[in-house]
């Protein structure tokens, strides 16, 4: 049967060091203590205001890029993991997804949520969550789950995939930054593509086994994907081949972002921080504050921002950003 605690083990090996880290509900504050200690896995920008979601269903927002956080209103405490969030283009209508296969929808850029799905008994994680130019909204997870809506979030039906999916955990839908181009990643090098802004997928031929993560477009139609130890791969241009990515030692990555120099920026596992200046080829790595699994990157404008992360929330860049000890690349 799956668990709660099965289907978490299973769909969240991104997260499994920040399982260990409680929230802190203490009070607001000028910083607010739980932007410090508590587990964020997800950060989205909505306009100029960022918003940070994360363990036990909390869901923090800044005006005034991070001197001050405010919890957000829900109308279900459910006390259950958020994983992943995206806005619509008018910045206020949002979704935020997790375990249970838990669905939050805001319409104010995220001062309050109500609750549009939750399953109490073997609910699979929702993993991620997008919204297609046609004004759909598609949401992936574990088990080879994945929804879409066409009454902005009223009602959920199932999203028709490849065969190929199976009862694969998907990891992350992303777009290029025109919006045709679609990638969902998952477990077993599972790579989808939609080349139609996401009115059809295909599955791109295998060329890894082991996780996907995330995934990031490149400049020049292509693609950036990376995952578990250290694994990175980059197609320099639409249709081109894949091929691995040069990293100095095998760190799981989860998050991305281009900072005010167009460096590709990924953060991972133990405060780890990848950065690319040759477009994703070759990354060296940087050290973060603390040793707790970085799980997402927002910056404004660029230049500075926030870091999630299984212990809280970071000010990017780091204080000190000192070059990681390096070992041996990527292992399979």
């Amino acid at each position: 049967m799956k668990t709660a605690v099965g289907i978490g083990a299973a769909a969240l090996v991104a997260f499994a060091s920040a399982l260990a880290f409680p929230p802190n509900p203490a009070a607001l504050g000028p910083h607010h203590a739980g932007a410090e200690h508590t587990q964020f896995n997800t950060l989205a920008m909505a306009g100029d205001r960022l918003v940070a979601a994360g363990a036990m269903g909390e869901i923090l927002y800044t005006d005034d890029r991070g001197a001050h956080w405010q919890a957000a209103k829900l109308n279900q405490d459910r006390q259950a993991l958020l994983v992943n969030m995206a806005f619509a283009p008018d910045k206020k209508t949002g979704f935020a997804v997790g375990h249970e296969g838990w669905i939050l929808r805001t319409k104010d850029g995220g001062s309050s949520w109500e609750e549009m799905a939750f399953s109490k008994e073997n609910g699979e994680p929702l993993m991620s969550i997008a919204r297609l130019p046609s004004g759909d909204w598609i949401t992936v997870g574990a088990f080879g789950r994945a929804l879409v809506s066409k009454d902005n979030g009223q009602t959920w039906q199932a999203l028709t995939l490849p065969a190929e999916v199976e009862d694969k955990h998907m990891n992350r839908i992303a777009s290029s930054d025109d919006g045709k181009n679609w990638l969902i990643v998952g477990e077993r090098g599972l790579v989808l593509q939609s080349k139609d802004a996401g009115e059809s997928w295909q599955t791109e031929p295998a060329f890894y086994k082991g996780s996907f993560y995330n995934a990031m477009p490149t400049h020049n139609g292509g693609w950036l994907v990376y995952g578990m130890r250290g694994n990175v791969f980059l197609q320099a241009e639409a249709g081109a081949p894949w091929t691995r990515s040069s990293v100095p030692a095998p760190v799981s990555f989860f998050g991305h972002t281009l900072d005010k120099d167009s460096n590709i920026v990924l953060v991972g596992q133990g405060g780890m921080l990848g950065i690319s200046k040759d477009g994703g080829k070759t990354f060296e790595l940087q050290k973060a504050k603390g040793r707790a699994t970085l799980t997402d990157i927002a910056l404004f404008n660029q230049d500075k921002g926030w870091i999630s992360s299984a212990a809280g929330l970071q000010p990017f860049p780091p204080a000190a950003q000192a070059p990681a000890a390096t070992g041996q690349g990527a292992t399979q």
